[in-house]
């Protein structure tokens, strides 16, 4: 079950058991929102393969991590920032060696429509000509990853000052991923995985890997429950069948 964690931020759902379902155990997820359609698939897979009840939680990385710091219930927490799960890490929060590197991503202007013409992303880039006076769509610059990220790699091209006054800031990436597929922003930077997933844009470019921090979504299991089903999705996530079902989601898999 997909649910906003913004919406359930300490509620857990109770699930009834029926009896082909009594050992069937929840466990509660905690992920970035760039993982939408990917996690909505191996949670099909993974109930159907093995009858527990995956409570799927979707956010901003920062969003996320300062709830598990909270005491927010969860089981598993995946974040599109080494930097977040740094901090829950330091905190004594997952549990010792369970933490592995699943998935590398990168970012690209997307741009609103299917016809908009590619553009080479560098220093000499009329970002602000392109914008006009509209909106550039990003999630937040100074805490969500993908805004994180993006920040970066406009900076290190020279182009941030002339577009920070333009930017639209969202809590999360698909949010701001929304305001170019709506229309409301004629740019937005996104998550090529989340640019691949929306028929009404177009990726016009992508930022170079050297112009922001390495996209690497760590994985752990959090040290606040002790569910003996958190492994057994701790390994589905890393064998071939959500390998699959993030490489058709355009993520660079970075696990055996």
């Amino acid at each position: 079950m997909v649910r906003s964690a913004l919406s359930r931020v300490f509620g857990i759902v109770c699930v009834a058991a029926t009896p082909a379902t009594v050992a069937a155990e929840e466990i509660i997820v905690f992920a970035a929102a760039s993982m939408t359609s990917a996690l909505a698939e191996i949670e099909t897979n993974f109930e159907a393969a093995t009858g527990h009840d995956l409570v799927v939680s979707l956010a901003g990385s920062s969003a996320l991590a300062r709830q598990i710091q909270q005491g927010a219930p969860a089981d598993i927490f995946i974040s599109a920032s080494t930097d977040w799960m740094d901090r829950i890490e330091a905190d004594g929060l997952i549990e010792e060696g369970s933490r592995f590197d699943l998935l590398g991503n990168s970012i690209v202007l997307a741009a609103f429509g299917t016809e908009t013409a590619p553009v080479e992303i560098g220093p000499d880039l009329d970002l602000a000509g392109l914008l006009g006076d509209g909106r550039l769509a990003m999630a937040l610059v100074d805490s969500v990853p993908a805004g994180v990220y993006g920040k970066a790699a406009l900076e290190s091209l020279g182009l941030w000052d002339d577009v920070e006054a333009q930017v639209a800031q969202a809590d999360n990436v698909r949010a701001a991923l929304a305001f170019v597929a709506a229309g409301e922003a004629p740019y937005g930077i996104v998550y090529a995985t989340d640019a691949a997933a929306e028929d009404n844009v177009t990726i016009v470019g992508t930022f170079p890997p050297d112009t922001h921090p390495a996209i690497v979504y760590p994985a752990a299991d959090l040290a606040s429950r002790d569910v003996p089903a958190e492994a057994e999705f701790l390994a589905y996530l890393r064998g071939p069948e959500a390998r699959a079902a993030f490489e058709r989601q355009g993520f660079t898999v970075l696990t055996e």
